[in-house]
C-alpha cells in the first residue's frame, strides 16, 4: 500500500471520527427530547381522561377540602373548599380529590406539588394504608429542600384525611418504585401518617364484654355517678 492510500484512509478515518462526534450527542439529545414528550402526552392523556371522568360524573358535587399552600403564611397549608363530583368508593375518591390537588389552584405561587406531575395509581390495603405511585416529575421537579418536601406531603395525607377517612396512613412511590427520598431530603422509605379516627373506632367498647362483666360495670358507673347528682 502506497503512501497516497494510506493518506486518504486516515483521512476517511478521521472524517468518520469527527462525523461521529458530531452526530451521537445530536442523537441522544433528540433520543432524550422524544422520551420526555412521550411521557409528558401519557400523563397529559392521564389528566385528560381523569378530567373528563369527572366532567361526565355522575355522582353528586360534594365540598371536598384540600389543602393548598397559604398565601398568608410562609410553610403553610390552608384549606380550600371545591365542588367535585367525588364517588362513594374511597379508592376512586382518593384518585379524584388528588388529581384535582395535582392540578393546583387558580394562583400557581400556591401549588404544593409538581404541575406536571401525574398519578399513576392508588390504592388502599386492608388495614388501611394507602399506596400512591406517582410520575418521575413528583420527585425530578418538586423544589428540592425539607420545606418544600414536607408542604407536598402535607398537603397529601391532610387532602386525604378530609375527604377519604378510610386511609390511615400512606406509602408514596415513584413510577413505581420506592425511593430513599423525595427530593434529597424527605425519607420516603417509611409510611406518613394520614388519620386515627378509624382505628379509634375499630378499638372495642368497653361495654362490649361478657354479661357479668357488664353488670360489674354498670354499677361502678352507677356508684361514681351518684354523688354528682347531690
Amino acid at each position: 500500500m502506497n503512501s497516497k492510500w494510506r493518506v486518504r484512509i486516515l483521512i476517511g478515518l478521521t472524517v468518520a471520527v469527527l462525523a461521529a462526534a458530531i452526530y451521537f450527542p445530536i442523537l441522544k439529545q433528540r433520543v432524550k427530547k422524544q422520551a420526555q414528550v412521550q411521557q409528558t402526552s401519557e400523563e397529559q392523556a392521564r389528566r385528560e381522561l381523569v378530567q373528563s371522568l369527572n366532567a361526565n360524573s355522575n355522582e353528586p358535587k360534594v365540598k371536598a377540602k384540600l389543602f393548598w399552600a397559604s398565601d398568608s403564611e410562609d410553610g403553610a397549608l390552608a384549606p380550600t373548599i371545591v365542588e367535585l363530583p367525588l364517588s362513594n368508593d374511597p379508592v376512586l375518591r382518593a384518585k379524584q380529590v388528588l388529581n384535582t390537588l395535582l392540578a393546583g389552584p387558580v394562583d400557581a405561587e400556591l401549588h404544593t406539588l409538581p404541575s406536571d406531575a401525574a398519578l399513576l395509581a392508588f390504592y388502599i390495603l386492608p388495614d388501611g394504608t394507602a399506596i400512591a405511585d406517582f410520575s418521575e416529575a413528583m420527585a425530578n421537579s418538586i423544589p428540592s429542600g425539607v420545606q418544600s418536601e414536607q408542604l407536598a406531603v402535607d398537603s397529601i395525607t391532610k387532602t386525604l384525611e378530609a375527604n377519604v377517612p378510610q386511609v390511615r396512613r400512606l406509602k408514596i412511590l415513584i413510577h413505581g418504585q420506592e425511593v430513599e427520598t423525595l427530593a434529597g431530603h424527605l425519607d420516603l422509605t417509611a409510611t406518613f401518617p394520614v388519620s386515627t379516627k378509624t382505628i379509634a373506632a375499630i378499638v372495642p367498647s368497653p361495654t362490649a364484654t361478657a354479661p357479668g362483666e357488664v353488670s360489674a360495670n354498670a354499677s361502678a358507673v352507677g356508684g361514681a355517678a351518684a354523688p354528682q347528682k347531690k
